[in-house]
């Protein structure tokens, strides 16, 4: 077996420990920790690690005892947070004004659906398994995408009861994936950027309490369209203007003659 294959399929299989440790594991770990620190978002926070330690192992040990540098976690993170904030300017502005710029959020959605919901799905998803994908093998942008943004857009089905809906979100969240793994790439592997980005959609979006699933209405989808469209043209005529190269192109959209990094 070509070394190559190993580590996907290595990759692969750790993250299903992850995978199943999540779905299986997560809440009786979390409420162990919770009855000895009694702080929801620390405890929260370390259960996620917990849950996650199959897959962090083999991303430090796959990468010369490395961790935060593979993921993208040094990189710049004010650049991250403040370009991602522009980018998402369109839904605070187009959701507070649905509202009536009513704000209605609470503590605890703040934690959880905002900021630890953006960092562990982009730590995990567009970090570790689309990233290490992308920039370790010569498996192109799509092939690396696929299969994560299958798993990531499964997992927001929950959220309804009704096929058509449940298309519908299967739908969003697929594309979101896509968005999140193609910014990440086209900022030289910044993870904040996609944390930042995903954490403030999710937080213009409970603020003003736009929908009960990731779905929406029309408008609230039209307003959402502005901001990938932003992140998207702003990105490209960034990296134009500088004489940088995008890093997903024709060249690297399937399979590549040599991993990315």
């Amino acid at each position: 077996m070509k070394r190559e294959n190993r580590y996907i399929l290595l990759l692969i299989g750790f993250f299903g420990l992850f995978y199943i440790a999540e779905k299986t594991l997560f809440s009786k770990i979390y409420h162990l920790i919770e009855n000895v620190i009694q702080t929801y978002p620390l405890s929260f926070f370390l259960t996620y690690l917990f849950v996650g330690l199959p897959v962090l192992m083999f991303v430090f040990f796959s990468n010369k005892r490395k961790l935060l540098s593979p993921l993208g976690l040094r990189r710049n993170i004010l650049k991250g947070v403040l370009i991602s904030f522009i980018f998402s300017i369109p839904m605070f502005v187009g959701y507070g004004i649905m509202a009536g710029f009513s704000i209605n959020i609470s503590a605890k959605t703040f934690w959880f659906g905002c900021v630890f919901a953006a960092f562990f799905e982009e730590l995990y998803y567009r970090g570790i398994f689309f990233g290490q994908l992308f920039k370790n093998t010569r498996l192109g942008f799509f092939p690396s995408l696929i299969v994560s943004a299958l798993v990531f857009a499964s997992l927001h089905l929950y959220q309804s009861n009704d096929l058509v809906t449940m298309i519908g979100i299967f739908i969003t969240t697929f594309m979101g994936a896509g968005l999140f793994a193609w910014l990440y790439s086209e900022w030289d592997f910044n993870l904040w950027v996609p944390v930042s980005l995903h954490f403030f959609m999710n937080l213009s979006w409970e603020m003003f309490s736009v929908a009960d699933n990731a779905l929406g209405g029309i408008n609230a989808g039209l307003i959402r369209g502005l901001t990938i469209m932003l992140a998207i043209v702003g990105t490209i005529i960034y990296k134009k203007k500088r004489g940088i190269p995008l890093t997903v192109n024709k060249f690297t959209l399937w399979m590549k003659s040599k991993p990315e990094i």
